[in-house]
């Protein structure tokens, strides 16, 4: 079963997708939909499994482009849903799946949701690469542990040494090297925080996960941590006590 969300101004619109995709579509799930795209923004915050996001363009809050760009990554297909035809060019610019206009064929809406199965094996078999891959280069039983990164459509394989702090901004990560270079990835900090793992690595900010073996100094009046390249970093009160334990 693919799992799939629905975001259309128009409830009338959702309700005929949805009977759709329940009587023509038995392998597709529908397990939420929105009629207001800020609302569904907060729902993505919580980085829900789906395989596709069904997107109505013409919404009056929130068009659907400008709701995927503060979307920001994502790892699900995209339908464009709309009555005009001229956003053809882009739904290929923002790698939509498919593009349905409305009313939606159900024939096309069956070829759309064709293609909604072969997406989502596909990306079972890459993520299930990636995940054996990764698993390889971070087994820390040889002393030679790799954390992977994805950047730019590769893998980036890091000692952990190499790393000083990452600084989270909603859905993407600023992730700071020793050697200066700073690296830009669409992913939350909670998720690089879980990719990083080890005792070495504290989150002490909401912003901000460190490096504990590159801190120079911890300023106990300002509650501020010196990270060997000179950067500060606040400590939040609530994670304070914890973080002096550390060491």
């Amino acid at each position: 079963m693919s799992r799939v969300v629905l975001i259309d101004d128009e409830p009338k619109a959702i309700e005929s997708l949805k009977w759709e995709l329940e009587n023509f579509c038995p392998e597709i799930e529908v397990i939420d939909t929105f009629t207001d795209p800020r609302k569904a923004l907060k729902y993505f915050e919580g980085l829900p499994e789906i395989d596709c996001l069904f997107l109505d363009i013409e919404m009056p809050q929130m068009d659907g482009f400008r709701f995927l760009d503060q979307l920001g990554e994502r790892d699900f297909a995209v339908i464009i849903t709309t009555a005009y035809d001229q956003y053809g060019i882009n739904a290929i610019k923002e790698r939509a799946l498919d593009y349905l206009l409305k009313p939606i064929d159900s024939d096309d809406l069956i070829q759309a949701c064709d293609k909604i199965e072969q997406y989502r094996k596909e990306h079972s078999l890459i993520d299930r690469f990636e995940e054996t891959l990764m698993n390889a280069m971070s087994n820390s039983s040889t002393g030679h542990r790799r954390i992977g990164l994805n950047i730019d459509g590769k893998i980036m394989f890091l000692r952990p040494d190499e790393l000083m702090y990452c600084e989270g901004d909603g859905n993407y990560t600023s992730v700071f090297l020793e050697n200066g270079e700073k690296l830009f990835i669409t992913q939350t900090l909670k998720k690089i925080e879980e990719k990083l793992g080890g005792s070495e690595f504290y989150r002490i900010h909401n912003s901000y996960v460190i490096n504990l073996t590159k801190v120079r100094e911890y300023l106990k009046t300002d509650s501020m941590v010196i990270m060997t390249d000179g950067r500060n970093i606040p400590v939040s009160r609530n994670r304070k006590s914890d973080f002096l334990r550390k060491f």
